[in-house]
């Protein structure tokens, strides 16, 4: 296998994280030439991708300016060297044969982007934790394992998804970068793959406030994706309010006792508000999605 990788990191005030998210890197058994790019704006996560670039030479710092994760990762694309990129978060660690898997899909040269799987390390016992499972489980994994055989669209997880160099030069700050690319990769004539043993692990927020925040910021987000197309072609919806509604009786498949199954009612009406708070705050209030860090504190 003689394709070389890079990997690229973005973090921001997560020094509590960022080491165990190298470590799940620099710690497999890669069989390529590969470089790990962390990024970060603040100093105290800085100071601790400096130390593991000084323990592992595959890894470097890059100074983020702080204005945003797609700023930092536009910058970083001119800095990469690797035929394969893999983007990845400095809040999220990987499984140990998350790279073998994404190398191993890349050995197909008509394979253009795959995307990892999310799993949630949150508990089922939390109304959160239990969100965190039916979102990522029976909404995610198993929307991207359908279209995933039909070959059709789906979008990436940004915790985890890889690219070939060379599909894109950069995108629009204000749009999901795990949504365009894939999309860009399919105009291209590449296919699209999605890798079930690739695993992410990611810890979601544990109360309504974070939950509410860093779900609407997703919901804008996608709002924005409605205006944008290649060549005269739309970005296909995987998310969006009438796609949830359309599925939503699927997660009543899922619940193991009557506790669950109250959680699983809940998330009808929050997952609402969500979507008609994006709506408003897009195309009604100065509030719409524009690119810019935000810490979520329970994810931490």
């Amino acid at each position: 296998m003689k394709m070389k990788l890079s990997i690229i990191m973005t973090a921001y005030n997560e020094p509590s994280t960022i080491g165990g998210a190298i470590e799940a890197f620099v710690n497999q058994k890669i069989p390529v030439s590969y470089e790990l790019i962390a990024s970060a704006p603040d100093e105290e996560t800085a100071s601790v991708i400096k130390k593991y670039a000084e323990k592992y030479k595959q890894v470097r710092y890059f100074k983020d300016p702080g204005k945003g994760k797609m700023l930092a990762l536009n910058m970083l694309l001119k800095n990469v060297k690797g035929e394969i990129i893999v983007f990845s978060d400095g809040d999220v660690y990987v499984s140990n044969d998350s790279i073998h898997e994404i190398l191993k899909a890349f050995e197909d040269e008509k394979i253009g982007c795959v995307s990892g799987r999310v799993v949630s390390i949150d508990s089922r016992d939390t109304m959160f934790g239990y969100w965190a499972y039916l979102l990522t489980y029976a909404g995610a994994h198993a929307e991207r394992l359908k279209r995933n055989k039909k070959g059709k669209y789906f979008t990436a997880t940004g915790y985890l998804f890889g690219v070939r160099n060379g599909i894109f030069k950069g995108f629009d700050r204000n749009i999901p970068e795990d949504a365009i690319i894939p999309f860009i990769a399919l105009k291209k004539g590449y296919k699209l793959k999605y890798l079930p043993k690739a695993i992410v692990y990611v810890k979601y927020p544990e109360n309504m406030k974070e939950w509410v925040s860093q779900k609407k910021r997703v919901a804008k987000a996608y709002e924005n994706l409605k205006k944008v197309d290649f060549d005269g072609d739309r970005v296909p919806k995987m998310k969006s309010f009438l796609r949830e509604v359309i599925i939503g009786p699927k997660v009543l498949l899922y619940p193991r006792n009557l506790k669950e199954f109250y959680w699983a009612f809940l998330l009808f009406p929050a997952r609402l508000y969500i979507w008609l708070m994006g709506f408003y705050e897009t195309y009604f209030t100065e509030k719409k999605h524009s690119d810019a860090w935000k810490r979520v504190e329970s994810t931490k």
